[in-house]
């Protein structure tokens, strides 16, 4: 019986199948491999732009700022931060929803500080608030509102600020996109100007396609706007703060440049708009008369860098340690938004240590500390030193990954490659700020191995587009920053093999580059030669023997559907769990929840699940999960869905005399005449369907068998609003 509902399953179409699997690989793969593309071209702009430029020149700019102008700049800092928690502040008043002030504004700042340092919302901006704000007691649609809300207020604030600039100061011809500076600016203005007419003139939702979407107020989308100007705005100022006063044009000059080029880094979707940022702004003031500045405006940019965007990482690592050093002494101030903050926290922190620890290794050391180092380390160990550091930065970008997927085995080995990092970061240079850093990143992680549980193998852990972006700039600015700092050294084989306090940077930096890259080279390899994914194939008697235990010890009665043969069954572990799913398209669509009464093997299942998932190419989707399970998606970063609502009718016969009052024997008659007289609204009908009528009609004919259980199914199609039951889908 089994076997025969097998072979009446659809075979897929190979040819079909590989160009959907090519297609899908370019959608994935296109836009990190044009960031990248887009990267290097900045950086070969930057390294033509700056060819007369040395290391120790940008260097010494920044050593030589006042301490007035970067107070200044942190207290703008400070400010701008303050004002990206309104984002989230106003956009849950937009819903009518108020949550402590406090906690908003530590989850808002956190995820900014990670959203700006990384230049996206990979890891910490978008799937912590959604959770933060689902757990706080707020629905998918509010939580979805929000978001928009402060999206919205980020690009019209962007629009706005821009635009006006634009109108009002003109620009040199040599700067990008200067030919259409007015048509560009009148578009950027329109734009903000158009959602506040609307806001004035339109009372009532404007539908789009199959949506409605609720205009604001007038107050609610001037609020917009002069939010995200004010972020804008302030964000210009630290940088204009740390530029050097020789720079022609003040301030609006200054702020057309800068606009031009922050839109310029968020379209290229380089992370942070690191080297795109930089190319236009050094293209800008070196076309407004400012030659010979090169240096100094380098120096003011990598400054922007620590003050607007390292700083703040910092600040919020410490107040996750306090968070932690107090949730060790009370168990009970561990809130569920907070747990589930932490790996990708931590994951994002790994990414820009092992960031921090290959610039430095790509970059020349400060001489005095060299002489320090020289009296009392010896050579060899200094050039072991220097070349593990970069080894050791290139492994906490890749374990980062492993961070965020919770896994036992990467939560480990970070652990202590950070505290070898900064032993190394001493012995190298003295350079006592990356091992301060680290140290602070060493303690915030010890305290919480109990959120990463997953003893999953590292080598089964997949690289997402956005991981591999992430990487390959890192790696790419690393080879820059190597050519850029020594490009005064003259390149010769012998160069590899020389060894020396004050003369051996540019050696150092090479072994380091190779050392990384290796590294890079041998994971890769390890994902290439890992064994092949599995055949699409559907269960087998022995399968289904495997999942009858499982069946009778759980307590939803939706997963015997398991039996029917016609979804694959993925297996936990000593098979203590089960999920049954079938695959169309790209979406990978599981069947209600795990099946299984072990909630560690139900839970690391759906991780499972979810890195098969993407292996392949797909997205995962679990239809008909119930409420109790919903921390086990919102743990991998699954968004929630309500799809409708369910209908539970207890049928139960009735004495003859009963009949004509019972309403569920009226409501079984109805449903029974829904399946025999096709009384339904036009779809495609299934096999299942058919299988389903067929059987009621049987049990009509005998009047015997659990009438329940088989008109389940169709009472909850024929009445899909009473009784809700809260079921969903999580993907």
């Amino acid at each position: 019986m089994e076997h025969e509902t097998r072979a009446e399953l659809p075979t897929t179409d190979q040819p079909l199948a590989k160009r959907a699997l090519y297609v899908t690989l370019l959608r994935r793969a296109g836009g990190p491999v044009l960031s990248v593309v887009l990267l290097c071209l900045a950086l070969w702009a930057l390294h033509a732009m700056a060819s007369e430029v040395t290391y120790r020149q940008i260097a010494g700019y920044v050593h030589a700022l006042p301490n007035s102008d970067i107070a200044l700049a942190v207290l703008l800092t400070a400010a701008g931060y303050v004002v990206m928690t309104l984002y989230d502040w106003f956009g849950l008043a937009s819903v009518g929803r108020r949550l402590p002030a406090r906690r908003v504004g530590l989850i808002s700042f956190i995820s900014y500080a990670f959203s700006n340092a990384l230049g996206m919302s990979l890891l910490v901006s978008g799937s912590i608030r959604y959770r933060f704000y689902v757990q706080a007691g707020l629905s998918t649609g509010e939580v979805a509102r929000v978001v928009l809300y402060t999206t919205l207020s980020f690009w019209l604030g962007l629009a706005a600020l821009t635009g006006v600039t634009l109108l009002l100061v003109p620009i040199p011809p040599e700067v990008p996109l200067s030919g259409l500076r007015l048509p560009l600016a009148i578009v950027l203005v329109l734009v903000p100007l158009a959602w506040f007419g609307v806001a004035v003139a339109v009372r009532r939702p404007v539908r789009i396609w199959r949506w409605a979407i609720n205009t604001p107020t007038p107050v609610v989308a001037a609020r917009q706007i002069l939010t995200g100007a004010l972020d804008w705005g302030l964000a210009a100022g630290v940088l204009y703060v740390l530029m050097p006063e020789a720079i022609s044009g003040g301030f609006g000059h200054f702020l057309a440049i800068f606009v031009v080029a922050q839109m310029a880094g968020l379209i290229s979707h380089v992370p942070g708009g690191l080297g795109v940022f930089e190319a236009v702004m050094l293209a800008g003031f070196g076309a407004t008369g400012n030659h010979g500045l090169e240096a100094p405006i380098l120096g003011s940019l990598a400054a922007f860098r620590l003050v607007y965007y390292l700083l703040p990482l910092c600040v919020a690592t410490v107040m996750v340690i306090w968070r932690e050093v107090r949730a060790l002494r009370h168990a009970a101030m561990v809130t569920p938004w907070f747990s589930s903050l932490l790996p990708p926290f931590f994951a994002g922190l790994t990414l820009v240590c092992g960031a921090v620890l290959l610039f430095s290794g790509a970059t020349l050391a400060i001489p005095g500390r060299m002489e320090i180092l020289r009296g009392f380390v010896p050579l060899p160990l200094v050039e072991v030193s220097h070349f593990l550091s970069s080894v050791v930065g290139m492994l906490l970008l890749i374990l980062a990954r492993g961070l965020q997927r919770r896994l036992d085995a990467a939560y480990v080995l970070t652990l202590v490659l950070l505290i070898l990092g900064a032993i190394l970061s001493l012995l190298k240079g003295i350079d006592y700020e990356e091992a301060t850093l680290l140290s602070l990143l060493a303690l915030a992680l010890a305290p919480a191995h109990r959120h990463f549980y997953r003893r999953a193998s590292l080598f089964r852990a997949s690289f997402s587009p956005g991981w591999v972006l992430a990487i390959g700039a890192v790696l790419a600015c690393s080879t820059w920053l190597v050519f850029f700092s020594f490009k005064h050294v003259e390149y010769s084989n012998n160069l590899w093999w020389e060894f020396s306090f004050h003369h051996g940077g540019a050696p150092r930096a090479l072994r380091a580059l190779v050392g990384a890259t290796a590294v890079v080279m041998l994971v890769a390899l390890a994902n290439l030669i890992r064994p092949a994914r599995p055949r699409r194939a559907y269960p087998a008697e022995a399968d289904l023997a495997r999942a009858m235990p499982l069946l009778k010890h759980f307590e939803s009665a939706q997963a015997h559907l398991a039996l029917v043969g016609d979804k694959m069954l993925m297996f936990a572990p000593g098979d203590q769990a089960f999920i049954m799913y079938d695959i169309e398209g790209r979406s990978w669509v599981a069947m209600g929840d795990p099946v299984g009464t072990d909630e560690a093997a139900r839970r690391e299942l759906v991780w499972s699940f979810r890195e098969n998932c993407e292996r392949a190419g797909g997205w995962p989707i679990f239809y008909q999960v119930r409420p109790a399970d919903l921390d086990l998606y919102l743990d991998v970063g699954m968004n929630l869905l309500k799809i409708g609502e369910e209908a539970r009718v207890r049928l139960k016969l009735q004495p003859r005399r009963q009949v004509e009052e019972d309403p569920a024997r009226d409501c079984e008659q109805a449903v029974t005449r829904w399946l025999a007289h096709g009384d339904r609204p036009r779809r495609r009908r299934s096999r299942l369907d058919a299988e389903a009528e067929t059987r009621v009609r049987r049990m009509d004919a005998r009047q015997e068998g659990p009438r329940e259980a088989l008109l389940a199914r169709p009472v909850r199609r024929a009445l899909p609003r009473a009784y809700p039951d809260g079921r969903g889908l999580a993907g």
